[in-house]
């Protein structure tokens, strides 16, 4: 990157604006599930033209970063460019729920809404906060049933050194019986409480009233469990349906409550992970915020809701299962291009909504790019300081591990447990500086062997430009785009230095800094 700095601008400013919808659009799969026939038959009660299928080369970007939260290699790309398997999208999504990184990146989302971080306002500490993440990844890697999965946290008692999951209640920040019935409702019911009228809040905190905390002589050390010694807040509790029902003196009221909560048919549980999980796949929930379910926010489409919460129960809470549903219909793979300009279609799923990639994500695609690592540091020396070189950050395990890049580009904070809390649609200015001008992506770009290897002497034409294009877009160039770099080219002094510049154009770009 040492060529006339006008130049390199007006690269940036002719790559960068790409169309995200350059390649023609390939035919939609022939089948259309239910959960297709229940969104276009809204989007046609609503007169919306949905968005035409996306192309194989969204198709694999989109994918992969939505299942595993990783960039497809250019290797990876080519390979399903080229496959003409009809039944190649359904394939992939197989391939990619079985990765490792499935598993690390959904640890990821989980740690953010379940709040894993060692220090302040948190403060599990950080060989407590490793556990529970592990615990956490050991149970999606294993596909852990989801009832069973939220179980097994509502219920814990034991050490939060030796009983990771104890820590779902050392990691809310109010523990009076209210702030935990709180948690519970945001967590595994998708409703905030503080829209709840009081009585009702009242009888929900009942059942987490005899949770209990205690220290011991080792350092750190911390036992959660049902406290028989501290008396009952009533001897009666009220589900958030209305029943009430006398509790045992010498019963877990955690298990009373998770008893309901989970059995088939509540009202909360299933419709309210089958929402999240649209949401997380999709950019929107049919109820919208996904964490802000209550009579006077209603499903944007209830059918489709019910079809999904349906699909789950009859799995027996098999999470992967509503993934895979959900990845192969053909609303999952429609263009994030609208139709038309209807101000409904984004409520009514017409299209895939663009959304700007996570810190984490971001990083750790600069970094497959570029073959160099981050460093990422816990200011607590337990175990260690600094993270393995390696590291990924998807799979970091405690948000007090962090680096400048992740603070700049708004990693979560893990304080709350909201959605809202996870993102920013709209890049800041600093954050756009630091990928166009920082010393930080300079170096990276600068030091690269991968590149230099990929780039070698010649100028950045033909197989060159499309491993390039590849490796950071997961597509080929257009013509237009050929013709752009050869001019760039042309009036560069920098043969090799030329190419780098066109790697830093197109890390600049919205085709790679977010999902479409």
């Amino acid at each position: 990157m040492k060529t006339s700095v006008i130049p390199a601008v007006i690269l940036v400013a002719a790559l960068a604006g790409a169309s995200l919808h350059a390649a023609p659009a390939t035919p939609a799969p022939s089948q259309s599930s239910e959960i297709d026939r229940l969104v276009f038959s809204r989007l046609e009660q609503l007169g919306i033209q949905p968005a035409n299928p996306c192309s194989d080369e969204v198709f694999v970007r989109r994918v992969f970063l939505d299942v595993i939260g990783t960039l497809p290699t250019a290797q990876e790309a080519r390979r399903f460019l080229s496959d003409a398997n009809p039944n190649k999208r359904g394939m992939l999504i197989e391939q990619l729920l079985r990765r490792d990184e499935f598993a690390d990146y959904w640890a990821m989302k989980w740690g953010n809404l379940l709040r894993i971080k060692s220090e302040f306002p948190i403060n599990l500490w950080p060989n407590a906060a490793q556990s529970y993440h592990q615990w956490i990844r050991s149970s999606i890697r294993e596909n852990m049933p989801f009832d069973r999965f939220a179980r097994e946290l509502l219920t814990a008692s034991g050490s939060n050194m030796r009983k990771p999951q104890v820590n779902f209640y050392r990691a809310i920040r109010n523990r009076a019986p209210e702030g935990i019935a709180s948690a519970v409702a945001l967590t595994f019911m998708g409703t905030r409480t503080e829209s709840w009228p009081a009585e009702k809040l009242a009888g929900m905190t009942v059942f987490f009233s005899r949770v209990g905390y205690k220290t011991t002589a080792e350092w750190k050390e911390e036992i959660v469990c049902f406290d028989l010694t501290k008396p009952p807040g009533s001897a009666s509790a009220t589900f958030p349906d209305g029943t009430t029902l006398k509790l045992s003196p010498v019963q877990d009221p955690r298990a009373v409550f998770a008893d309901w909560l989970l059995k088939p048919g509540n009202p909360w549980f299933a419709r309210a992970i089958a929402n999240r999980v649209w949401y997380w796949l999709l950019g929107r929930g049919i109820i919208h915020e996904p964490d802000d379910i209550r009579p006077d926010n209603p499903a944007d489409n209830p059918e489709l809701l019910d079809c999904l919460e349906r699909e789950l129960v009859a799995s027996e809470y098999d999470i992967k299962n509503l993934f895979r549903l959900i990845l192969n219909s053909r609303i999952y793979q429609l263009s994030s291009a609208p139709a038309d300009n209807n101000p409904q279609g984004e409520a009514a799923f017409a299209f895939y909504p663009m959304r700007r990639l996570e810190a984490e994500v971001l990083i750790d695609a600069i970094n497959q790019i570029t073959g160099t690592t981050e460093k990422y540091v816990s200011r607590i020396p337990e175990p260690f300081t600094y993270m393995p070189e390696e590291q990924r950050a998807i799979a970091l395990s405690d948000a007090s591990i962090s680096s400048s890049f992740l603070e700049l580009f708004g990693r979560s904070p893990r304080d709350t447990g909201l959605e809202s809390e996870q993102r920013n649609p709209v890049p800041t200015a600093a954050q756009q500086l630091h990928l166009l001008n920082s010393s930080h992506v300079r170096g990276k770009l600068e030091q690269s062997a991968a590149l230099r290897a990929m780039l070698g002497n010649s100028r950045v034409s033909g197989n060159v430009l499309d491993e390039l294009y590849l490796a950071i877009l997961s597509r080929l160039p257009t013509s237009e785009e050929r013709g752009v770099v050869q001019a760039y080219q042309r009036a560069s002094e920098n043969r090799q230095g030329a190419g780098l510049d066109v790697a830093w154009a197109l890390i600049n770009s919205a085709e790679f800094q977010f999902r479409h």
